[in-house]
């Protein structure tokens, strides 16, 4: 199943805001985990920010997925993400 990934406004702004080396994981897991987005994710108790989230190190991809997009929400640093 092929799924078309999309990048919100906040998402494109929190990846400009990472340094390179981080860019590169979260792009590498981002195309990795879009293959089967929900064999790898985790599905978050308050909807407030999103409703599933993926692990990249120490980096959380907060995503909501409609038919065959994966809406990228949010991509923050672990302490951060949930605030």
């Amino acid at each position: 199943m092929k799924y078309k990934v999309v990048l919100t406004r906040s998402a494109v702004h929190d990846i400009k805001n990472l340094d390179s080396v981080a860019k590169k994981k979260i792009q590498k897991k981002i195309l990795q985990y879009s293959q089967n987005p929900l064999g790898y994710a985790v599905k978050l108790h308050t909807f407030a920010i999103g409703t599933y989230r993926w692990r990249a190190g120490n980096y959380r991809i907060i995503f909501d997925i409609k038919g065959k997009t994966i809406a990228i929400l949010r991509i923050r640093h672990r302490r951060e993400v949930y605030k």
